[in-house]
């Protein structure tokens, strides 16, 4: 999996591409709780590219959520093809996590 990172203002924004699972989990999860730890509040995750998410995946941005939220911070989630979008929603993860369908309207979420 790939993973570029960008700032844009005072927003955080992971793009990701690939498969987020076991193998991969854990180089994201260092990446965006880094992130949140170095005071990043904002934080939009772009999974235009991102072919598979696994429970790994899920857990990672569950773990992301719940660090941000106690830091006053929000998470939004962009451009998940159908069947990632699927992965979410059976998961019960879209109730909590915002999703939305482009980087812009993430961007202007917060």
């Amino acid at each position: 999996m790939e993973i570029i990172e960008k700032q844009e203002k005072d927003i955080r924004i992971f793009k990701l591409s690939g498969r987020l699972d076991s193998k991969t989990s854990l180089g994201f999860e260092e990446k965006i709780i880094g992130a949140i730890d170095d005071g990043s509040v904002k934080i939009t995750v772009d999974f235009e590219e991102l072919d598979y998410i696994s429970s790994a995946g899920l857990r990672v941005l569950n773990k992301a959520a719940k660090r941000l939220r106690q830091n006053q911070g929000k998470i939004m989630l962009c451009c998940l093809k159908d069947y990632v979008r699927e992965v979410f929603e059976i998961a019960g993860f879209d109730t909590f996590l915002p999703i939305v369908a482009t980087l812009d309207e993430a961007l202007q979420g917060f």
